[in-house]
């Protein structure tokens, strides 16, 4: 074991104080018996993709919902598992590290124990690596005392985020045989998961015995579907720099001469910045995925800035905090077109001296035009996807310096005749991913890692654990677990009927819903932020009092709760089976079948109208 991980560490008061807390598990998981119930068997979002997913997953496509419920639930065909032999559990942290991983360990421990404590818990040292080298710490109460409710990774640490090439998928099964694992919990995001729905399915056709279970872990809170609300991490990630933008725009409102561009982590998505905005209402907020959605150019992102900062200039307000997410960069369209043919040459071999001089002319003149440090950034090798280094891209400094240079030339001109622009730039992101969990994620994490044992103890392979009806209380929360299959899309290049479905079946990360709830409430308030400082400060993360329970904006104005609106519906169908009998009146079985009629019609558009998440 290397000496770095699994060490006892020196905790502070505070951190001896959190260790301490015990989270709460919804009554279905308490005590040492639950009764799974099987829902019908699953499909895909867009049923234009279900025959390409399942070709590519044989084994493990169309499997059923899994609900957990009390074990005196009276519900018709839910079993109870007696069953608990001792098992051999390993998991490994494949995603960026996230608030809450911890939890997810001491729950899964917590529940292997409580079934059989002769059952063995082995974390993987080094994240993917170190499942590939098959190096292992062997996870007890002791190892896991200062690791419980706390921030961060090293515990087990990680290193590469995937396990896709033949030879990873092959070091994975080999490492899962040599160990003799029952299961193998995979804890990341939307690019982990994919690994793990793969694995599963190679696993399951090389009758290898280990059941692979995802778990949904990832700040960027873009691992987001009808099964998945919200993702460990995303609570704290919002929280932590909540607290900093508005200190930030407290300090803005005092000088009077600052204009603050921050820049938050999210990677392609907005999902941090709009739920920072929604908390704690900076003046302006600059979304990819409203970028993307108007296909706004470099100029029109600074005009729209500048104008903004003209019209608080009018009102004698030469302040103001403007958020960005680090994916605008890559939503810009000729941006993104540059970026595409800089990645082709440098994959190519393409020293970064000589790129310019091989760009398409259109591409060399906005390279030449934009300021040298950008131009650096965008040399940058690209990540594994083919995508850019958004972390190392100060998009925060170039919206700056294009919109101080904007408000020089419109002084010049005398179309503006207010003070002199100041900016000054942050990036926020290795700062929030540390902390200490909330108290929301520290109940999620644990909570989710019981559910992975009961989703193992059920013989399940190629789930994710899920929890639902997150926004209310802990003890209202939803068990289950679905196929990872069934979150799964293709993507489609083109629009319109001959679209066509390219490339491997995967999760993708989820965009911000440009009709959604969320995006709706700050569109109502965008006008208010811009030009009335309504700034607000929720403060440090709270672990008791009245802020300790407070959740996320957009967890609790969208309202999804898909696992227990999918029960509902079972519940109906069963009603209906129950009235319409062979023996009722003809008016029953008429009004039955006019109803059915209607509803399956309805239906049948909805489902091909394109509604999937692309």
């Amino acid at each position: 074991m290397d000496s770095d991980f699994g060490i006892e560490r020196e905790l502070s008061h505070l951190q001896k104080l959190r260790s301490l807390y015990q989270p709460e598990l919804p009554p279905c998981l308490q005590g040492t018996t639950v009764r799974v119930e099987f829902g019908d068997a699953t499909t895909a979002a867009d049923p234009s993709c279900a025959h390409i997913i399942s070709r590519s997953f044989p084994h493990t496509y169309g499997q059923p919902l899994a609900h957990f419920l009390r074990a005196t639930a009276n519900v018709q065909d839910a079993q109870i598992i007696t069953d608990h032999p001792s098992i051999r559990v390993g998991i490994v942290f494949c995603g960026r590290q996230s608030p809450g991983g911890h939890n997810v360990i001491w729950g899964l421990l917590e529940a292997l124990k409580i079934h059989n404590p002769d059952s063995i818990l082995l974390g993987f040292l080094g994240g993917s690596e170190g499942l590939f080298a098959q190096k292992t710490l062997q996870i007890t109460d002791d190892v896991l005392a200062t690791y419980k409710n706390q921030g961060g990774y090293d515990m087990l640490g990680r290193t590469k985020d995937q396990i896709r090439t033949t030879e990873q998928v092959n070091a994975a099964l080999a490492a899962c045989k040599a160990l003799k694992l029952d299961g193998l919990i995979i804890v990341g995001g939307v690019t982990s998961n994919s690994d793990a729905a793969y694995l599963a399915e190679t696993f399951a056709q090389a009758k290898c015995p280990t059941k692979v279970v995802g778990v949904p872990v990832t700040l960027n809170g873009d691992l987001k579907n009808q099964f998945v609300e919200t993702n460990v991490g995303f609570d704290t990630i919002c929280k932590v720099n909540s607290q900093l933008i508005s200190n930030v725009c407290t300090d803005a409102l005092s000088a009077e001469k600052y204009y603050y561009f921050i820049r938050l982590m999210g990677r392609k998505t907005s999902h941090v910045a709009l739920e920072c905005t929604l908390q704690s209402h900076p003046n302006m907020v600059i979304l990819a995925e409203e970028v993307a959605a108007s296909k706004l150019t470099l100029f029109d992102i600074t005009k729209q800035a500048c104008d903004a900062v003209q019209a608080r200039a009018e009102q004698d307000k030469y302040h103001g905090v403007i958020l960005l997410p680090e994916g605008l960069i890559e939503s810009i369209p000729e941006v993104y077109a540059l970026l595409k043919e800089i990645h082709v040459l440098l994959r190519e071999g393409v020293s970064a001296d000589n790129i310019s001089s091989q760009l398409s002319p259109w591409a060399s003149a906005l390279f030449e035009f934009l300021p040298p440090f950008i131009r650096r950034e965008l040399l940058l090798y690209p990540e594994s996807d083919d995508s850019a280094q958004l972390s190392q891209i100060e998009t925060e400094k170039l919206l700056a310096f294009l919109v101080e240079a904007e408000m020089n030339k419109r002084l010049k001109e005398g179309t503006y005749k207010g003070k002199k622009f100041n900016a000054i730039c942050h990036f926020f992101g290795y700062q929030a991913r540390g902390s200490l969990p909330s108290k929301f994620d520290c109940d999620y994490a644990y909570v989710l890692g019981h559910v992975c044992y009961h989703v193992l103890a059920a013989g399940l392979n190629g789930y994710m654990a899920t929890l639902t009806n997150l926004k209310n209380p802990v003890n209202k929360w939803r068990c289950g677990a679905a196929p990872i299959t069934a979150m799964m899309s293709v993507r489609r290049f083109g629009h319109g009927p001959g679209a066509e479905s390219i490339g491997k079946p995967a999760l993708h990360p989820a965009a911000v819903d440009l009709k959604g709830k969320a995006y709706k409430v700050l569109r109502q308030n965008a006008g208010k932020f811009l030009m009335d400082d309504v700034y607000r400060n929720p403060g440090p993360l709270q672990f008791d009092g009245p802020g300790a329970d407070t959740k996320a904006v957009s967890l609790c104005v969208e309202d999804q709760d898909y696992m227990g609106r999918i029960k509902q519906l079972q519940e109906y169908l069963e009603k209906v089976r129950t009235i319409v009998k062979p023996g009722c009146s003809q008016d029953v079985l008429k009004a039955a079948l006019s109803a059915m009629s209607s509803v399956t019609e309805i239906l049948s558009v909805l489902s091909c109208s394109g509604n999937a998440p692309f």
